[in-house]
């Protein structure tokens, strides 16, 4: 069914009551020249925790294996599925994702025959009709894959595992290769959410990454995927990329708030050119200075609420009926490798080159090239290169920083006797005591964040403050034992 008219879903959105958890609780910034540049530092997204550069080559496909028949025997809640495309047509000079470029669409084929055998691989040890809530296509450019490609790939998952009737079913799409035409070619695959790649709208910027695609471009397949029925859009933006100015990017805000996207994903550039070969080619001297940064982060954050969008976290914003903002008034609100989802937490298989996934307590990454996963796969092992197996600390501090970056708020007394408290029952201590004796480090760091007015602490209770939801993942990070060298910083893309 066609979506509404624009002009009908304004006039909802302005008439809507909006709940608990939304622009009432968090209101338009007003940070100070100093909160920002004290924020302005690097940080991980904690899309998991511990986060993937602590996995490990120790960790290999046996073990990925036992977890999955751990999982067999205890089947808990649906699973999310996650499909890594890695071809682009061409280099975005801005990417860190892992990704092969290539004009050389019959490349895709072999790959295609290699997906089929890892999801062959899982459902050996799942069994087959394992319930799916989530399937997501990424990169790469997923939309690098013909029709055929797609509706090949399509059939051999829903031969394999059975999709739930309101499953979400997600791709991502580079606005430069995809037409109305294909939009309806993957609504008839059952896509229901696309993300449109669109990073800024101004030329120059466009160009000095290598990614040039017109508004009127992106305006018209917003057009086709609204009356496609697409239940939700997302756009990516990202700030902080060469000659983005405080006027360049305000355009860019307007154009979106045009568009009017179900959700925006706000990302931060990490110019990490040591590391990602292809940011060579962007010149240190075309970035925004530090001031201008974090006055582009500032001013998209107050435009985006202007235009009645509702902070999710982080990075994300959702428009009030969207189901992200609903889960996040809810609390129902989680986190993965994808960023805030709706969906109660589950495990994650992951597939293709470089994916990553969690079953149960286990975290496993693919090997990261082509010819290593086509090695492994076509000798029927499982392509698991590194990961990690949670130790309970793990798990006590992911629930911590979950529970903070998702509802903004933990009472650390429900973590302390998980975390080694050896007095059981038994033990007289106040829930105060208690805290103070585990965390004495992170409450420290704490009551730093506290005078900063971005948290509250209320005897074992960390609230997150309306400001501090800005900068949720540096109140994150205090909870990361694995993050003590400040060698690693630079991992890590800038909190702001």
């Amino acid at each position: 069914m066609p979506p509404e008219p624009q002009a009908q879903r304004d006039q909802n959105l302005a008439q809507q009551d909006r709940p608990g958890l939304d622009q009432a609780a968090i209101p338009a910034p007003a940070f100070s020249p100093e909160l920002l540049a004290r924020m302005s530092k690097n940080g991980p997204r904690y899309t998991s925790y511990p986060t993937a550069d602590r996995y490990t080559p120790a960790f290999g496909p046996d073990d990925y294996q036992a977890a999955l028949q751990v999982r067999a025997r205890t089947p808990g809640q649906p699973l999310s599925l996650y499909i890594h495309i890695p071809f682009c047509e061409s280099v975005c000079y801005y990417c860190a994702c892992n990704k092969i470029v290539t004009r050389h669409h019959d490349r895709a084929s072999r790959y295609l025959a290699a997906l089929e055998r890892e999801i062959a691989l899982h459902t050996a040890v799942l069994g087959e009709g394992e319930p799916v809530s989530q399937l997501h296509f990424g990169g790469g450019t997923p939309t690098f894959l013909s029709d055929d490609e797609l509706d090949r790939l399509m059939q051999v998952l829903r031969a394999r595992f059975a999709f739930q009737p309101d499953a979400e079913i997600s791709i991502e799409v580079d606005p430069r290769t995809v037409s109305a035409e294909r939009l309806a070619h993957l609504a008839r695959l059952g896509f229901n959410r696309l993300s449109l790649g669109v990073q800024d709208f101004d030329e120059a910027v466009q160009r000095a990454i290598h990614r040039v695609q017109p508004f009127e471009q992106v305006e018209a397949l917003m057009r086709s995927a609204r009356e496609l029925g697409f239940a939700s859009i997302n756009m990516d933006l990202i700030y902080g990329l060469p000659l983005q100015s405080a006027a360049s990017f305000a355009r860019t805000i307007a154009l979106v708030g045009a568009l009017r996207p179900d959700r925006i994903a706000l990302y931060a550039y990490a110019h990490l050119p040591e590391r990602f070969k292809p940011q060579r080619r962007i010149l240190d001297s075309d970035l925004p200075d530090p001031a201008t940064r974090v006055g582009l982060l500032g001013s998209a954050i107050a435009g985006f609420l202007e235009l009645g969008y509702v902070y999710i976290g982080m990075d994300h914003f959702a428009l009030p009926e969207d189901s992200l903002a609903r889960a996040r008034a809810s609390g129902q609100l989680q986190r993965n490798f994808q960023g805030y989802s709706t969906q109660p937490d589950c495990d994650l298989v992951a597939l293709g080159v470089s994916s990553i996934g969690r079953v149960g307590s286990v975290y496993a990454q693919n090997v990261k090239t082509l010819d290593a996963y086509y090695e492994r796969i076509e000798a029927g092992r499982f392509a698991t290169e590194r990961g990690l197996q949670c130790t309970p600390d793990d798990l006590v501090r992911r629930d911590i920083i979950m529970a903070l970056m998702c509802r903004g708020e933990v009472d650390l007394a429900d973590h302390v006797s998980h975390c080694g408290g050896t007095c059981g029952s038994a033990c007289r201590r106040s829930d105060t005591d208690r805290v103070a004796e585990q965390y004495p480090t992170e409450l420290a760091r704490l009551r730093e964040l506290e005078a900063l007015e971005l948290c509250s602490l209320d005897g074992s209770r960390v609230r997150v403050t309306p400001q501090g939801w800005y900068f949720v993942r540096a109140i994150a990070m205090t909870f990361d034992r694995r993050l003590r060298d400040d060698a690693v910083a630079g991992r890590y893309s800038r909190i702001a």
